[in-house]
């Protein structure tokens, strides 16, 4: 009761002062009074005096009143809303826009709200009317939309142009509002055409807001998604990085909803849902790569990790696995190297063929590993870490371990020191008793460092390192109560990384089984073409009442059927799934005490977590030797030239047969 007696009359006392900023300040405390005297006095006391400021003869004033009302819209119930609220924003919206423009970006800011503040009390009529005003205002100082010649747009001042970026810039902050206003089924019908001015306007700052906003259009329209792809794919190659800057945000969750967002989900429909989305992606990398926003780049690097769950494996890898080994070796930024190595490791890890991860690995491991520049084996060790993050420990055992141990010969010491800083998690990846023999190269290394390093910050390291690795428990082969979680995470690394082998090995006897039945079919085919052939030469030129011709004839087709056989035989041997594996002859290359990838045999073909298989120890490992191609082909040819020989003797002996019969009988 104190407070409607006492603090009450003298805010009504306020809101009529003489002084209009005295109103300005006061209707803008009106929220906060609303807020604190409940519901039925809000109705009663500050609606009628938000009312009249409303219509007050300073623009502040009406400003002010405008923004305390679209606030406090959730105070009021429908009555109050279409009675007194509504009427009030009706005219207050037309006024301002053909009168008084300068209320028009507090307008344009508070609109989305205003609309979805109101949407139970509109009529039809009502609501087509607020539509079509924002449509004005996302358009607001354009020449194209609003009829304005060059005369025109002379006139007006520098003030005015800002206002109307600044309407713009509101109106595309709002555009997710106005999608629910409309229902996002209607989104193609209404509003389309406005956000395809949004996303193409003259103004960069209208164009970052849209950028901005994009993830939230996105998510309202759900699977009509596809209807803004063009967009995404114009924001992407957007003149300036600040627009791109902001798009890449939430880039893996629009990329997502693009490729999966839509009734075609299945994977060989993903790149024809998004058309030009690489082309985009590729230009907007390069772009950001020859700027200074280097912040910029590593972000768009960082996010660009997601791809593998976007498009296919074999576009990554011709696309932009090469462009990120490319940027590790060239760029000269730390963090954007750092992000392009983490980059390619997700690439590394989801590409779905054997033989261009061997490729790859051996890239890393030559032009990083044992690059020439220092940098780059600093760099090799930073992909080493993400290796050992991402992959499972039986992979990097297999393919980094002893390399990554060579660098304890290299000659610069900070590589050294890196490398010491490295070794305990190096070491965290062996698992005993299968990595015997590599325990035993890390101990004799970390014994050479300390008995032959010279530099003093090196050894104080390496002595460091040394009694954590003595504290360092290994993990055995099978579960322990103290590595469970860590050996659970290893096991399911693994059986993704088997997982893909065997897909790969599927998908190469399904091609094989295709193969093989295009070629029995066609070589069924042309055996029929040539007996057609045949037979009507012989009922042409042979008379049918000679005696033996057809003993003859089923010999030469005995001879054929042979033939057929002899060669469905050799086909079949030569898509053998035994020799369809076979890769080019190894070339081994022995780089100081380990085997290098480009040295791996056929045994790289089976499973990571055969042991028996892995490079990790420098035993004899890869030297089963299998039946090169061409000894294969020339055993093939010698065999097929042996097969015709004979049939050419059988047949010379059978018309030698039908010759003498014609002659013992004239």
């Amino acid at each position: 009761m104190s407070i409607k007696r006492e603090i009450l009359p003298l805010v009504k006392s306020l809101c009529q002062d003489v002084e209009y900023e005295v109103r300005t300040c006061m209707c803008r405390q009106l929220e906060h009074v609303a807020q604190g005297i409940g519901t039925e006095l809000t109705k009663t006391v500050v609606l009628p005096e938000l009312v009249e400021l409303a219509r007050d003869e300073g623009s502040s004033v009406r400003l002010a009143a405008f923004e305390t009302l679209v606030n406090l819209l959730e105070m009021f119930d429908a009555d109050d809303r279409s009675q007194t609220v509504l009427p009030l924003v009706k005219s207050f919206c037309e006024k301002s826009y053909k009168a008084d423009e300068s209320i028009l970006v507090s307008l344009s800011f508070h609109l989305g709200k205003l609309c979805n503040g109101l949407y139970g009390i509109f009529t039809p009529e009502q609501h087509l009317r607020f539509l079509e005003f924002y449509k004005k205002l996302c358009t607001l100082g354009l020449q194209q939309e609003n009829g304005h010649n060059d005369n025109q747009l002379q006139l007006q001042t520098l003030e005015q142009e800002k206002k109307y970026i600044s309407v713009r810039k509101n109106c595309a902050y709002n555009f997710p509002a106005m999608i629910v206003f409309v229902d996002p089924k209607n989104f193609h019908l209404e509003l389309y055409s406005t956000f395809f001015c949004l996303c193409h306007d003259p103004e960069v700052v209208v164009r970052y807001t849209m950028a901005m906003g994009f993830y939230e259009v996105a998510k309202l329209l759900n699977s009509g998604v596809y209807t803004i792809h063009k967009e995404l794919v114009t924001l992407l190659q957007d003149e300036s990085l600040e627009v791109l800057d902001a798009l890449v945000g939430h880039l893996p969750e629009i990329l997502e909803l693009m490729t999966n967002g839509g009734e075609n989900s299945g994977s060989e429909s993903k790149l024809l849902s998004v058309p030009d989305l690489i082309p985009a992606l590729t230009t907007a990398e390069q772009r950001a790569a020859t700027s200074l926003k280097w912040r910029t780049h590593e972000k768009l690097l960082q996010k660009y990790a997601c791809l593998p769950h976007i498009i296919s494996s074999d576009q990554i890898y011709y696309r932009f696995l090469h462009r990120m080994l490319t940027i590790i070796l060239t760029n000269n930024v730390l963090p954007v190297q750092k992000a392009a190595a983490r980059t390619l490791c997700v690439y590394l890890r989801y590409n779905r063929k054997q033989e261009q991860r061997h490729e790859v690995i051996q890239k890393l491991i030559e032009q990083l590993g044992q690059g020439k520049s220092y940098w780059n084996r600093l760099r090799f060790l930073d992909t080493c870490e993400f290796i050992m993050e991402l992959f499972s420990k039986s992979f990097f055992c297999k393919y980094f371990f002893l390399p990554v141990l060579e660098l304890t010969h290299d000659p610069v010491a900070n590589v050294r020191m890196k490398l010491c800083y490295l070794l305990p998690k190096v070491k965290s990846t062996l698992k005993i008793p299968a990595d015997k023999l590599l325990l035993q190269q890390l101990e004799l290394c970390i014994r050479k460092l300390l008995c032959q390093e010279k530099d003093k910050d090196v050894l104080t390291i390496v002595k460091r390192t040394v009694l954590e690795l003595d504290r360092m428990e290994i993990s055995v082969d099978g579960f322990q109560k103290r590595f469970y979680e860590n050996d659970l995470l290893d096991q399911e690394k693994e059986r993704q990384e088997l997982l893909l082998l065997e897909m790969e090995q599927l998908e190469k006897e399904k091609q094989q089984n295709e193969g093989r039945s295009t070629n029995v079919s066609d070589k069924m085919f042309e055996k029929k073409r040539r007996d057609s052939k045949t037979s009507s030469a012989l009922s042409k030129n042979v008379p049918l009442s000679f005696p033996g011709s057809s003993s003859g004839t089923s010999t030469g087709k005995e001879g054929k059927k042979s033939k057929l056989v002899r060669s469905q035989s050799f086909s079949t041997q030569a898509l053998h799934p035994k020799y369809s594996n076979i890769d080019k002859c190894p070339n081994r290359s022995t780089v100081t005490g380990y085997t290098s990838v480009s040295g791996m045999g056929k045994s790289s073909v089976l499973s990571f977590s055969d042991d028996s298989f892995r490079t990790r120890s420098t035993g004899n490992n890869g030297n089963t030797t299998f039946p090169s191609s061409s000894s294969l082909a020339t055993s093939r040819s010698s065999a097929n030239s042996a097969d015709q020989k004979n049939n050419g003797n059988k047949e010379s002996q059978s018309r030698k047969m039908s010759i003498k019969n014609r002659k013992s009988n004239p």
